[in-house]
């Protein structure tokens, strides 16, 4: 038998070891594949690259881990199509249309400002957690899971003129949709949120109740009741599923650069006026206080007022409030037709110091976005004692030393990035804003959640 030559069997043996070291290659990169959750851009997925091996921000070196959120894909009736079709909401919302151009930011003004309806942060805040850094397609993989339907324009679009099925109609299709998903069932909506940019008195509607026709029933249906929702006023104050979160103000941000100028923009600002007020009486109300308010402000050579009155125009121009609100030391908060203003928001992002009537209106929500320590940003004079006429606000303002002012203002101008939106369509690179802080809030929350369920269990 002849014997096969060496030189036959070199190359087979060289061909063979290549073709095993290719395969256990391409193997091993597919386990560092699979490893890593799918990044959620739109409707397009892409992998997210492996952290740096020296990054430190957590044990895992993952710097999304105990971050990464999933956000489903809703049929565009909830979302997109609600958008689309504002102009059948013009007799309810007149200018809905405009204010809900630019990813919910409104008309452009001068300075880089926009209009931005104050109910509009369903958008907005869509827009930006498309932008959010740690989405994924992975919904096994993600701590919490955003559903991006619009609850408060779909409120505006049935507020007046529709009976109580009508209003209910998209909440009720929306919680049918949910529940069949498999990332409903695995935590049973625990670890879901929701944006309604409007009061939680909006989505409270009692259905027992044949005599309450305000509203939607949507945060009182049984099946979200273990939901999350984000709102611009709580109506719970801590013990129910809605958490407040800033209104937005016409201030949006694209550049972490734009923070910073407009902060030393404010800090160097002339103050003119000691105090300001911009708003309407409410005198079908006995238990507002505006009108006496507005009458120690008209009163006082030291304040300046805007008045907001039905056939007014001076609140239609943007422009004119903020130049106020920035020539301002004080700008006055007393409750409107619910306890919290968006003109707070607007005032302090302009460096004006609010000053608070009802603890409502800030100190018991707003938890994640102001500081616990609310004599550090703001001043607070009882209701009571301005519509006893034993007070007068100007005076009590009075009492406060120089220096205590300024450290006041101060505190408010640091605050300022946590208490705005980011332009949707940019990305802000180290400042956090009002969407990153309210996220930090919900996956703590979320945590929380789980962590005390789990506690239970074992216990």
């Amino acid at each position: 038998m002849v014997k096969p030559s060496a030189a036959v069997s070199r190359p087979c043996f060289l061909l063979v070891t290549a073709a095993a070291l290719w395969a256990l290659t391409l193997y091993l990169r597919l386990l560092a594949l699979m490893s890593v959750p799918v990044a959620f851009t739109g409707r397009v997925a892409s992998f997210v690259p492996a952290p740096a091996a020296d990054d430190t921000t957590n044990a895992s070196g993952d710097p999304c881990r105990g971050r990464y959120i999933y956000v489903h894909d809703l049929p565009p009736r909830f979302n997109a199509d609600v958008v689309q079709g504002c102009a059948a909401a013009t007799d309810r919302w007149k200018d809905m249309c405009e204010d809900v151009r630019n990813a919910g930011l409104g008309r452009p003004l001068s300075g880089g400002a926009l209009t931005g309806a104050r109910f509009a942060l369903d958008a907005i805040f869509h827009g930006r957690m498309r932008r959010y850094g740690c989405l994924t397609n992975d919904s096994s993989a993600a701590a919490a899971v955003f559903v991006p339907f619009y609850a408060g324009f779909e409120f505006a679009r049935h507020v007046w003129g529709y009976d109580a099925a009508a209003r209910d109609a998209a909440s009720l299709d929306l919680v049918r949709w949910l529940v069949r998903r498999p990332e409903w069932r695995r935590a049973g909506g625990r670890d879901h949120f929701l944006v309604a940019g409007r009061t939680g008195w909006d989505f409270r509607r009692d259905v027992d109740d044949r005599n309450s026709t305000w509203g939607t029933s949507l945060f009182l249906l049984p099946a979200v009741k273990n939901m999350t929702f984000l709102v611009v006023e709580t109506a719970t104050m801590g013990w129910g599923n809605d958490l407040a979160v800033p209104y937005p103000t016409y201030f949006h941000p694209r550049t972490d650069s734009d923070v910073l100028s407009w902060q030393q923009r404010i800090r160097s600002s002339e103050r003119w006026w000691f105090m300001s007020f911009v708003g309407a009486a409410r005198p079908s109300d006995p238990r507002s206080i505006r009108s006496q308010v507005m009458a120690q402000c008209g009163a006082s050579p030291a304040c300046r007022q805007l008045g907001c009155a039905f056939g007014s125009a001076q609140c239609h121009y943007p422009g004119d409030i903020m130049v106020l609100f920035q020539s301002s030391t004080f700008c006055l908060q007393p409750p409107g037709d619910s306890a919290s203003r968006r003109s707070t928001f607007d005032a302090m992002v302009a460096g004006c110091i609010p000053v608070f009537f009802q603890p409502r209106s800030a100190y018991l929500q707003y938890r994640w976005h102001l500081p616990r320590d609310h004599a550090t940003y703001s001043v607070f004079i009882p209701a009571e004692d301005v519509r006893s006429g034993n007070v007068s606000v100007e005076a009590e303002l009075r009492k406060i030393p120089p220096a205590a002012i300024e450290k006041m203002r101060e505190e408010v101008i640091k605050l300022v990035p946590r208490l705005v939106y980011a332009d949707p369509r940019y990305k802000l690179e180290t400042v956090k804003d009002a969407f990153d802080v309210a996220v930090d809030g919900v996956l703590e929350r979320i945590a929380e959640t789980e962590e005390s369920k789990t506690g239970s269990y074992w216990r």
